[in-house]
């Protein structure tokens, strides 16, 4: 089954589907949670002003048209050639190869408009799904960063995969 892949700009009106996404206690791998549907239509408020800056670009992913996730490219600040990729999906879309799908397009986007000559993409080790999107992408494991991800004093350490133009 092929399945129709593409991103849009996320918009506060999508506010409800994407905490019905994140609000999945199955999301062990992923740390930013919103609290509320208010809180992330908060979060989507923001969404042009940072892109504008060059601080993030968010998407959407819809498969067949319908809202199944989101990603984006947060920039570096101090290096701004490099790009951190992430992505979430909704559960009933796992294993369908749209991850894989989102992370091209949001490549593209990366080293084509933005101009980045480096892009990763961070994860716990324990996050096999994810570390295989980055595989099929052509993402080179580049090693372990130390204490890197999570919140607060419990931080953990996470595997770095990039690409470079």
């Amino acid at each position: 089954m092929k399945n129709k892949i593409t991103l849009k700009l996320q918009k506060p009106s999508e506010a409800e589907r994407f905490f019905e996404i994140l609000d999945n206690s199955h999301f062990v791998y992923f740390d930013t949670r919103p609290s509320s549907v208010e809180a992330e239509r908060l979060f989507l408020k923001d969404t042009k002003a940072k892109q504008k800056q060059n601080f993030a670009h968010n998407y959407s992913i819809y498969c067949d048209n319908k809202l199944v996730g989101g990603c984006g490219i947060k920039i570096n600040q101090h290096r701004k050639f490099i790009g951190e990729i992430g992505y979430f999906i909704d559960e009933a879309y796992w294993g369908k190869g749209i991850a894989t799908k989102a992370v091209k397009l949001l490549e593209k986007i990366g080293f084509d408009k933005l101009k980045l000559e480096r892009i990763e993409v961070i994860m716990q080790p324990e996050n096999k799904a994810s570390e295989r999107v980055a595989i099929k992408c052509g993402y080179v494991k580049e090693g372990k960063l130390r204490k890197v991800v999570g919140k607060d004093k419990k931080r953990k350490d996470a595997l770095i995969y990039a690409k470079v133009r």
